[in-house]
């Protein structure tokens, strides 16, 4: 600990950043304090310092103001809440919206990323309707169509939340984009989500030419518990004799189950995602520890061969880094034609702060190359 202060004080008086000087063991040791704080029925306050510490040594500068603005919004730790609580906490999208109010700019997504327009529909899920916001980019069209299905551990979170993101697919890929507000846990344990997808994808393939959308041209995207989706309804669409989608997109996708990866230990205590939250959404999900050997979850054990093209995208801090090399892995074991881009300085769901970080901005340029490069364009 000693030596994690002389760290900090030594940025503090140089200005510049100085994570060489941290070990890895010193990160390691405290991270696994953190996890085994996650039981304690207050929150850790070594945990937070570490979070925080870690966050200001390793992120952009850019990435860092946004982390700054969610800690002002004053979130609770969402692994001492219920999922009732925790969805009402401040997201990263507030963040970013406190941000741009700070810099005296406009947080009208219409503003922020012209030439895109949406409203919500609602459309057929497994069990009953679910609903979605569609993005539709100007012009007559039609256009491809991206189903996509957003983050949040599959118990918080919604469309809203991640517009940001759905918004700039539409753009970037210039493609109507289909966000799907999915049954969450622990409302509706696994599989619902995972069932919904797969219906989502289905209703897109009948009413695509609907939306101005060429029912031709499909891709599958998603964020987080939603890049765990898209791949998750690509096999599932294989399997099922479907038309396939012509391209995955997986963001920082949960790829398997384990908390023991080395991006899990650590960033075991990251912001705006830690280790202890990763099991807290877990447990919310499963029914029975079965469930976690199931290859839906367990995405590195399934059948891949076959799939269409991947694209994964990583950021390094991130305790789900390691899900993206294992699945990059997997795919390229099964000749499933597959690239993944790692993005350095930036944090989980950075993807949807391209308003006000750069990196998320190139790889939302990047997403757009990759789907317009699938769709023929």
């Amino acid at each position: 600990m000693t030596a994690f202060r002389s760290a900090i004080s030594s940025r503090t008086a140089s200005g510049k950043p100085v994570l060489r000087a941290v070990t890895a063991a010193t990160f390691a040791a405290l991270a696994m304090a953190s996890v085994h704080a996650a039981d304690e029925p207050r929150p850790n306050p070594v945990k937070e310092a570490v979070g925080k510490a870690a966050g200001a040594l390793r992120a952009d500068a850019d990435m860092k103001a946004v982390l700054d603005a969610h800690a002002g919004l004053k979130p609770k730790p969402i692994e001492k809440l219920s999922a009732e609580e925790a969805r009402k906490q401040p997201s990263v999208a507030d963040a970013v919206n406190a941000l741009l109010k700070k810099q005296g700019r406009s947080t009208d997504p219409t503003m922020l990323v012209p030439g895109v327009t949406s409203n919500d529909i609602q459309i057929d899920g497994a069990a009953g309707k679910l609903p979605a916001r569609v993005f539709t980019p100007s012009g007559a069209g039609p256009f491809p169509v991206v189903v996509y299905f957003h983050g949040g551990g599959w118990v918080i979170a919604d469309k809203q939340v991640y517009d940001a993101g759905a918004r700039g697919i539409a753009k970037e890929a210039n493609a109507v984009v289909v966000s799907v507000d999915y049954r969450q846990a622990p409302e509706n344990k696994f599989p619902a989500a995972w069932d919904d997808a797969l219906a989502s994808y289905k209703w897109a393939i009948a009413n695509a030419a609907s939306i101005k959308g060429d029912p031709k041209k499909l891709a599958l995207a998603g964020e987080s518990a939603g890049g765990n989706l898209a791949v998750a309804t690509a096999i599932a669409a294989r399997d099922a004799g479907l038309q396939a989608p012509l391209h995955v997109l997986s963001v920082y996708p949960v790829a398997q189950t384990s908390l023991n990866t080395a991006s899990e230990l650590e960033n075991a205590a990251a912001k705006p995602l830690n280790r202890a939250m990763v099991k807290w959404f877990v447990d919310h999900l499963v029914r029975t520890p079965d469930d976690l050997k199931d290859t839906r979850l367990q995405l590195i054990d399934a059948k891949l061969q076959g799939l269409p093209p991947v694209t994964i995208i990583n950021a390094t801090i991130d305790p789900l880094r390691s899900d993206g090399e294992k699945l990059e892995d997997a795919l390229k074991a099964a000749q499933v034609p597959v690239e993944r881009k790692l993005y350095t300085g930036v944090t989980h769901e950075f993807f949807g702060t391209a308003a006000v970080v750069t990196k998320a901005k190139e790889a939302q340029a990047y997403a757009g190359q990759r789907l317009k490069g699938a769709f023929g364009q």
